[in-house]
């Protein structure tokens, strides 16, 4: 008894300690959450600066220091059981403060935490941490946000003072010089400055010169003398068109403030009265008469393009006058397209849909939905219920039991969107409503790489049914081969748990039965699945690159790292290895190829005709013909100035059709411009604005060295001795790896959306054909009839300026506003936009009051000057710039 009762008071005892050793663990957490961190990058050009960049491992031995600082407002504290979690798209090399350590967990998912010399936080002090990280940093979005402090048995918390969407509340400016790559970076920085010398050919049109102008423009147009008011109400003759889409060409003219009255639109469709190559899906002849508008159809979808083209032309300066006219129209591209990654960051379901009215207001027919990726899986599948709980969800828990590892700026919590799914009605929802606005939507289930958020949620699922003794319902859709032992490290640093094994007959059955669900979803809403996006890109491991070395024969310029431990994706799984001996596969490179083919057969048999992927995702294909769909389209993603102007050509002789998706021209996730304040990523181009965009050649890629520059802002060279059959389609890609919120979404698309919807609808009279041996060099030839390219731009920057970037304030989407250029001249502020038409504002107090700025009677000013743009709809402004007088 005595023992018994022993052993009671000791379970009592140890769970009083326990217990007290967690409050004060949870007190040290708490405590530090309430630090103030600052991060501070330091020297982008550290090689340069006596940091041996090769030998920490930096890939192309490209390193850059910054310091994190801490600062403790209260009383010192000096326990060691604490971890602060942080968020970086940046390999940290090397901590310089002893007392710190700073380990890898996976993605960007980093701890720091006391070192064996730790002596605490001193009382009311900062602590300064330098640590070395690779690559650069020359964009605030380079940090992350949401940094959070855990312990043993403590709630994590977030560190208040990077618990915002405003980076510029803990991350300090980049010192000067420091926005360049190198030292000779050819870049030139948007101050207020340089945005005015840039915008200084792009002069306000008067609207009567504008009159008429349709927005993607058509092929054909002749404007008359006489206007038609449609101020009095229209009476829509929509019955060419379905129910669905009749609601939404409603929804659009009420959206745009025409009524219903006695003006008589009327559609028909009369595919026979079309030839050649106006005879193509999506054509339509607009005849916009003082009596009457008719708009004929060579389908359905040409006529819903008609009345888009009608609905381009109203004003939004409170007038309802339009120009009489006829226009002839078809589409450049059968492909007219825009990725949306919800995987990395999940993006609302209205922000999704207000996406697909702009899609449909501009013509564009293809909505490429990433719905999965390492860090996250974003629909329902019926009878896989771990996708979405475990797979959709971001939190702190470190065995990933109950949710993915924080990623990405999510922090601890699960309430931002990190986490996120659509139901199966919410895709239903989507789908009736794209099909509405004739809009194919093509679900993209990235594999085998990419995969991690599937692999992990498959492994708890796994875990679930072996514990109720269901060892083969547990194993049938499990993607990780467990005798597998390969060292490998995908693009963003995920283990070998980032790629689904693809010799698994279980990954093939999982692919069966997504494909499988997904397209039950389609049937149900009333269209039909017709291409099936397998992904395929970057199953690869990164240390095997080519920006890397091995220690016992090192390259100059490269980081120095033992390549002797490293495998190529599934090089040790025992079934792979069997299937190379088999012969089945060359090697174990040539596996997401292999597997490739392998779903376009479950493609195939679901009756899908088309697969598509990202091109690296074929490349160990013979061709196009080993799949088993009748198409197989390629997300071409080269950067154009790496030599894309080339290896374009040998994806269409190969017979793939090549939707043209280059990342230093249409990524969306890039930056505007070259300012550190602007959001971005930047491994292709340092900037692709609205311009750029437009001034694109998706058909003649070699011509666009040009008319642009490389990463580094210098000029280079293009020719292709190929053949080339054209591009099947163009796409603008957003992927959301900082793209954390709705709002940030909008601003990253638009208003570069309708640039993009420009070229892949319309090809201008500047773009020329392309022609094998005919070279293209920046500077030196001058093939490209410059100045009618600079007329072109004029009119269409007017257009976005005075007509559609109000159109969008009507839609609630939060665009991007662009910043003005300014100067001072003899004390004389000087303002212009990249847009006329837009509205001016200026302060001398420091932002205090806001005055609107009138370029006939420009202002006397003296000292610092703050500009900024205003929305139309006075709703919005941009962000601030200042110049001095």
């Amino acid at each position: 008894m005595r023992t018994v009762r022993l052993s009671i008071m000791s379970s009592v005892m140890f769970g009083l300690l326990g217990n007290g050793m967690a409050q004060a663990d949870q007190g040290t957490v708490d405590r530090i959450s309430q630090f103030a961190l600052n991060y501070a990058i330091k020297d982008n050009h550290a090689a340069l600066n006596g940091v041996d960049c090769a030998k920490l491992g930096a890939d192309w031995a490209s390193c850059n220091k910054a310091t994190i600082t801490l600062t403790n407002p209260g009383d010192a504290v000096t326990s060691k059981d604490w971890v602060i979690y942080f968020h970086s798209i940046r390999q940290v090399l090397q901590v310089a403060n002893p007392q710190f350590k700073v380990t890898h967990i996976m993605g960007d998912l980093h701890k720091l935490e006391p070192g064996a010399s730790f002596t605490g936080f001193p009382a009311r002090a900062s602590v300064e941490i330098p640590i070395v990280n690779e690559y650069w940093q020359l964009f605030m979005t380079d940090v992350l946000p949401r940094w959070y402090v855990s312990a043993e048995g403590a709630t994590a918390k977030t560190i208040a003072s990077t618990d915002t969407e405003d980076l510029s509340q803990f991350v300090s400016p980049l010192p000067a010089e420091q926005w360049k790559r190198t030292p000779d970076d050819k870049n030139i920085l948007m101050t207020a400055e340089a945005r005015f010398a840039k915008n200084s050919d792009v002069k306000t049109l008067n609207l009567s010169s504008l009159r008429g102008q349709i927005l993607p423009t058509p092929k054909q147009i002749k404007v008359h003398n006489q206007d038609v008011d449609l101020g009095a109400g229209v009476m829509l003759d929509l019955s060419a068109l379905e129910e669905d889409a009749q609601q939404a060409i409603h929804s659009r003219f009420a959206l745009l403030g025409v009524k219903k009255g006695s003006y008589p639109i009327r559609t028909e469709v009369a595919g026979s009265g079309f030839s050649g190559d106006d005879a193509v899906s999506g054509a339509y002849r607009l005849q916009i008469r003082s009596g009457e508008t008719v708009i004929t159809g060579y389908d359905r979808a040409g006529v819903f393009y008609g009345l888009q083209s009608l609905l381009s032309l109203i004003p939004t300066d409170g007038s309802f006058t339009i120009a009489t006219l006829e226009a002839k129209d078809a589409p450049r591209f059968d492909y007219r397209g825009i990725q949306l990654d919800v995987g990395r960051n999940f993006h609302s379901k209205s922000a999704v849909l207000r996406l697909l009215d702009q899609m449909a207001a501009y013509k564009l027919n293809k909505f490429h939905f990433h719905l999965s990726d390492d860090e996250g899986w974003r629909i329902e599948i019926p009878g896989l219920p771990e996708l979405t709980d475990v797979g959709g969800k971001r939190c702190h828990d470190l065995s990933e039991k109950t949710c993915l590892l924080p990623q990405l700026g999510s922090g601890p919590d699960s309430n931002n969107n990190g986490s996120g799914y659509f139901t199966r009605a919410h895709y239903i929802e989507i789908l009736k409503y794209a099909r509405a606005r004739h809009i194919e939507v093509i679900p993209e289930i990235d594999m085998p790489a990419h995969a991690r958020a599937a692999v992990i949620a498959m492994e708890a699922r796994y875990d679930r049914l072996m514990k109720a003794g269901k060892e083969k319902e547990a194993s049938e859709f499990r993607l990780l081969d467990p005798n597998d032992t390969s060292v490998t490290t995908g693009v963003q640093y995920y283990n070998r748990t980032g790629y689904l094994n693809p010799c698994l007959d279980a990954s093939r059955n999982f692919a069966a039965k997504v494909i499988g669900e997904i397209q039950q979803m389609h049937q149900q809403a009333g269209l039909p699945l017709t291409t099936w996006h397998f992904g395929g890109d970057e199953a690869k491991n990164i240390y095997l690159g080519t920006g890397y070395t091995d220690q016992k024969n090192p390259e100059a310029g490269k980081g120095i790292i033992d390549q002797s431990v490293q495998d190529k994706p599934w090089a040790k799984s025992p079934v792979c290895q069997q299937m190379v001996k088999e012969g089945r596969v060359a090697d174990v490179e040539h596996l997401s190829s292999y597997f490739a083919v392998e779903v376009s057969k479950e493609v195939k048999t679901h009756g899908i005709n088309t697969m598509q992927a990202w091109q690296d995702g074929v490349k160990d294909a013979k061709d196009a013909s080993v799949f088993a769909t009748d198409h197989v389209n390629v997300n071409f993603w080269d950067t154009l100035y790496w030599g894309g102007f080339d290896s374009v050509n040998d994806w269409a002789n190969k017979g793939f059709r090549v939707v043209v998706s280059n990342p230093d021209y249409v990524y969306l996730d890039f930056p505007y411009e070259v300012n550190p304040a602007e959001s971005g990523y930047y491994w292709g181009t340092r900037f692709s604005d609205e311009r750029k965009i437009f001034s694109f050649a998706p058909n003649n890629l070699p011509q666009n060295a040009e008319t642009s520059v490389d990463r580094d802002g210098n000029p280079f060279t293009a020719k292709s001795e190929k053949p080339w059959p054209g591009a099947y389609g163009l796409s603008a890609q957003l992927w959301s790896e900082i793209v954390r919120t709705d709002n940030q979404m909008e601003y990253m698309i638009y208003p570069r959306l309708i640039a993009v919807a420009e070229r892949a609808w319309h090809r201008a009279a500047w773009e020329q054909d392309y022609l094998a041996g005919r070279e293209y060099a920046g500077g030196k030839t001058q093939h490209v009839d410059v100045k009618m390219l600079e007329k072109d731009w004029l009119r269409f920057a007017n257009l976005v300026g005075q007509r559609e970037l109000a159109k969008l304030d009507k839609a609630k989407v939060h665009y991007r506003l662009p910043l003005p250029g300014a100067r001072v001249v003899n004390g004389v502020l000087e303002v212009n936009t990249s847009f006329p038409g837009l509205v001016v504002q200026y302060s001398t107090d420091g932002g205090k009051n806001w005055q609107r700025y009138n370029d006939k009677v420009r202002p006397q000013v003296h000292g610092e000057v703050q500009v900024r743009t205003l929305s139309p709809d006075g709703g919005r402004v941009s962000r601030v710039d200042s110049v001095k007088a």
